[in-house]
């Protein structure tokens, strides 16, 4: 591979006259720049990105980290920073932990060292580790999704318990009364917040919380699927609540396995407004914002926070509203007796 010595060898000047041709730090001659030019087409140069980034203290690349990258809502999260990070000249390196606390770690070793301007960090686990490798971290960083203890950074996120609270009021006014929730692990701040919302629906309207309709699982579609399993076998409820959409989907499999009609005889509502949550049948009724513009709002926090890295921290918290689609209906018979405060 070609040096930087090469192309001042190739074209009869000093390797320092090459190095201000390259990073425009010295003006010298038309006859010279072109003679470099033409060296370095000759011996298909390639100027070392960290010897820049060492001079100019900048790599213009971001690092993101996220726990599942086959899940669709971080693949919409991560296409919405791509493409601001793209139009403001930077590149983004993509870490896919699996949810292993270990490989985030690595990763997290790995994207410091390459000197990334700033992090972006998408709902990693909350283990204490981890956690106390993060809250070391001095270059600018974002938190996207959940607030992370002891971690002093900059936070974007949609309202968790307000979302699960009108997702679970729309049930009620529908005149559901035997509403169950299908959570996340509760271990995680996302889950407690959105379990908080869907009880605090029912508290308002008062509706008995049951023990037994809140049914713990993980985000996803099977496990939705064995959790709505176990609610569909006897005494059903007439609406489900899914922590997100991925467990939505996993309950209209289980119902349609056992044919049960939904909405007609089961209503489902879920979280997060994936795309995909419109083409499953029936289309899903969901809370949430574009997901594609929380990656925007995290990367343009993070763009921000690069080019004022002592500014106040800052936290933005985005509204949810409902979508709604195929998959509520009223309760067979209801006549509407119930309906919550604005």
């Amino acid at each position: 591979m070609a040096t930087i010595k090469d192309v001042a060898a190739l074209a009869g000047i000093s390797y320092t006259t090459v190095s201000h041709v390259l990073n425009k730090t010295r003006p010298v001659s038309e006859r010279v720049r072109l003679k470099v030019e033409e060296a370095i087409a000759e011996l298909d140069y390639v100027p070392s990105a960290v010897a820049r980034s060492l001079k100019a203290r900048s790599t213009a690349t971001i690092g993101l980290l996220v726990p599942n990258s086959i899940n669709p809502y971080f693949a919409e999260l991560a296409r919405g920073i791509e493409d601001c990070c793209e139009r403001n000249g930077y590149c983004v390196i993509l870490c896919n932990s699996d949810d292993n606390p270990q490989k985030q770690r690595n990763y997290l070793r790995v994207l410091l060292e390459k000197r990334i301007d700033g992090l972006i960090v998408a709902s990693v686990g909350e283990q204490v580790d981890l956690l106390s490798s993060l809250a070391t971290v001095r270059t600018p960083m974002v938190i996207v999704d959940r607030e992370l203890e002891g971690v002093d950074a900059d936070l974007v996120r949609i309202d968790h318990e307000q979302g699960a609270y009108l997702a679970t009021r729309h049930l009620l006014d529908l005149g559901h009364r035997d509403i169950a929730c299908i959570n996340g692990p509760t271990v995680t701040s996302v889950a407690q917040m959105r379990l908080s919302g869907y009880r605090r629906a029912l508290d308002e309207a008062g509706v008995r919380v049951v023990s037994q309709r809140v049914v713990e699982s993980d985000f996803t579609s099977p496990g939705g699927y064995e959790a709505a399993v176990k609610l569909l076998e006897h005494d059903r409820p007439t609406a489900i609540f899914a922590a997100n959409d991925l467990i939505g989907m996993g309950v209209l499999r289980a119902a349609a396995e056992r044919n049960i009609r939904v909405p007609g005889e089961l209503s489902v509502i879920g979280f997060d407004d994936i795309q995909m949550s419109k083409y499953v049948y029936p289309a899903l009724t969901t809370v949430g914002q574009s997901i594609r513009e929380l990656g925007e709002m995290a990367a343009e926090m993070l763009l921000r926070r690069i080019m004022q890295p002592d500014g106040g921290i800052e936290h933005k918290i985005v509204a949810p509203s409902i979508v709604l689609r195929e998959s509520t209906a009223p309760r067979s018979g209801h006549f509407n007796d119930y309906r919550a405060s604005p």
